[in-house]
């Protein structure tokens, strides 16, 4: 559920293409994301890197019913590919918490709450429920950890130049961390829950600012490393490790 907040409501405007679409790849239903690209020439189709679904590329004059067209076409290849990836296991041995390694416990019980813990051996997360339950119930309890991480670190960054975003989403996206729209609405990846705080205060410093400045311009610039002096290094972060998020938990 989005997060709503009670100012800057629009009209609603014409929707914009989706950003995903799901096909039908063997006895799966397998979500596939739009990407375009206007330096491409022809359609292109891959794997995602988190193994369960699929990229499809748009070339500069393609359209969204050849994309699907395209991937229909390769929908056994899709499911070829997805076939011969490694299963993952069902409890992970470890997920980062805010840029803290934690291992995965599954205590097996149907009851009791998820809850961080020190052990002899360094930190742990206690996931109840029966193994093939754990990863979903880890992730839920990680976006729920991002969505509010995220929403204090743009009311605190908005509050700094003020602005007033309309609203905050969730994401999953691979492409991009986060982004701001004309309507002043904020979208995040919850994977940044797992980076250190530093890097998920920069991405939310970066939309709020895109709300005084919709470019990367100087100004633009200037007002997110006001925000966040540690713009660079959380940078750095990113492009080093941000891919490695996507494939957890």
């Amino acid at each position: 559920m989005p997060i709503r907040l009670p100012f800057l409501q629009s009209p609603e405007k014409k929707r914009s293409a989706p950003a995903s679409f799901p096909i039908l790849a063997g006895d799966s239903v397998v979500e596939v994301t739009v990407r375009r690209n206007a330096r491409a020439r022809r359609y292109t189709l891959r794997l995602d890197r988190r193994g369960d679904g699929a990229v499809v590329t748009i070339p500069r004059r393609g359209s969204l019913a050849e994309a699907k067209a395209f991937v229909a076409r390769h929908a056994a290849w899709i499911a070829e590919r997805l076939a011969a990836r490694p299963d993952m296991p069902d409890v992970p041995a470890a997920v980062p918490i805010r840029g803290v390694v934690h291992r995965v416990l599954s205590t097996g019980s149907p009851r009791g709450r998820i809850r961080l813990v020190t052990l002899d051996d360094g930190p742990a997360i206690e996931v109840p429920g029966e193994a093939p339950h754990v990863r979903r119930r880890l992730a839920d309890h990680l976006k729920k950890e991002a969505r509010a991480d995220l929403a204090a670190a743009v009311a605190r960054h908005a509050g700094t130049i003020g602005v007033r975003p309309a609203a905050i989403h969730l994401k999953d996206t691979t492409s991009r961390w986060g982004s701001a729209s004309a309507r002043g609405v904020l979208a995040f990846s919850w994977r940044l829950v797992m980076a250190p705080p530093f890097v998920l205060d920069y991405v939310a410093a970066h939309e709020v600012a895109h709300l005084r400045e919709m470019n990367h311009s100087d100004r633009f610039w200037a007002i997110c490393e006001r925000l966040c002096p540690a713009t660079d290094a959380a940078k750095a972060w990113l492009k080093a490790n941000g891919a490695g998020l996507h494939r957890l938990p």
